[in-house]
């Protein structure tokens, strides 16, 4: 028998196999399951955009292999939008490149700068391709305990010498996944001047920027004076466009990390198919985009109203998050994130995902996905209160 390589044997168990079994033998008693887990967009992809995707997929110019670095059309596209949307002016030639999804530059970005011994500082809790493009890098992640008392940011002046010796890449995702926390920009400030002082790289994970309620104004981390020269972010179609399956996104900023990120693409893919790059291009720019991005928006902040007052009814004390489509609460005195996901499935047919699933620091947590409509969520809240789920007071 051919033996598995070590960093497949080193890949984290799949916590959530056993909820996922619960959720099969559920739906195969008849349960009517709410799927509050997986952070999936139920809406379909605007009309607008579906249009311009069957016009360039019908042109037999885009059957052919795109150019290694992406096309020149969506890359001045996503320039454009970053001038208008954040003021941030990007070199389309030097600064972005195209991505396959956000999550595989996430994912990647490792293996351009991370040799065997180095280290990365990863949010805990926090997305875990982070840590897992470090271990299949051959670094180590050094965890950046996201304490509630904290804001649920990192503490820069907490993080161990020697990691900080050894550190390449530092990375960030505000909004943030799984706590719905949004940056300010006296915290970007902070992170970039951090960054700087020791020579780092931080790699932010942008892929909920538009998603921000309450009055929130989106915010890039390029936005802050110097970050192109330490920073790149990764940003992605999938969430403010409802374009999960298409797999496009970008990185852009620091020019030496977008270049590299090409490089190392160039040797494993052969680019987006240039028919969804062209509809990229007319997502990110469309007149229609601001309209839709509204009623995205609100959609999400009517359905988060529905969750946190559904909680506060049960006895939870939640703040509304202000961004991301994620509600993140403690579970009650006496469970494990997992035992209390696996109770709430059980008694109701509601599925959530288990804080633990995110770190160690997620332990003690549970995730809300808005990813379903208001009524659903009133149901599953229905649901709750006649199982007695409740947060004691």
């Amino acid at each position: 028998m051919t033996q598995p390589a070590e960093r497949i044997n080193k890949l984290p168990a799949y916590l959530f196999a056993e909820v996922d079994r619960k959720v099969r033998e559920a739906v195969s008693r008849g349960v009517d399951v709410i799927r509050l887990g997986i952070g999936d967009p139920d809406q379909p992809t605007p009309d607008f955009i579906i249009k311009k995707m069957q016009e360039e997929a019908a042109k037999p110019r885009n059957h052919s292999y795109p150019p290694d670095d992406g096309l020149k059309e969506f890359k001045e596209a996503v320039s454009r939008y970053y001038e208008k949307r954040h003021g941030v002016s990007l070199d389309p030639e030097e600064e972005v490149a195209p991505l396959l999804g956000s999550k595989e530059g996430v994912a990647h970005i490792s293996a351009c700068y991370v040799d065997t011994g180095d280290v990365n500082l990863v949010p805990d809790p926090g997305y875990p391709v982070y840590g897992i493009g470090t271990m299949f890098a051959g670094g180590r992640a050094a965890a950046m305990p996201l304490r509630e008392e904290k804001g649920f940011y990192p503490d820069f002046g907490a993080i161990d010498g020697e990691d900080l010796k050894k550190a390449k890449l530092l990375f960030l995702n505000y909004p943030n996944n799984p706590t719905g926390t949004v940056a300010t920009p006296e915290f970007f400030r902070e992170a970039v001047d951090f960054a700087a002082k020791h020579g780092i790289t931080i790699c932010h994970d942008a892929a909920y920027t538009e998603i921000t309620f309450d009055g929130e104004k989106p915010l890039s981390i390029l936005e802050t004076p110097g970050a192109k020269e330490v920073c790149v972010e990764f940003g992605s179609l999938s969430k403010p466009f409802n374009m999960t399956g298409w797999r496009l996104g970008y990185a852009v900023g620091k020019g030496e990390a977008v270049k590299l990120l090409r490089r190392y693409k160039s040797n494993i893919d052969s680019g987006v198919f240039k028919a969804i790059q062209y509809t990229g291009a007319e997502a990110l720019t469309h007149e229609e985009t601001p309209v839709f991005l509204d009623f995205l928006r609100n959609m999400y902040r009517g359905r988060r109203d529905v969750v946190v007052r559904g909680l506060k009814d049960l006895g939870w004390a939640v703040k509304p998050p202000r961004g991301t489509f994620y509600v993140w609460a403690p579970v009650p005195p006496g469970h494990t994130s997992a035992s209390f996901v696996s109770h709430v499935l059980e008694k109701t047919g509601v599925v959530l995902t288990p804080g633990r699933g995110f770190g160690l620091y997620g332990e003690g947590y549970f995730r809300i996905a808005l990813t379903v409509g208001e009524e659903r969520l009133k149901e599953a809240f229905r649901r709750m209160q006649e199982a007695g789920i409740t947060y004691p007071g």
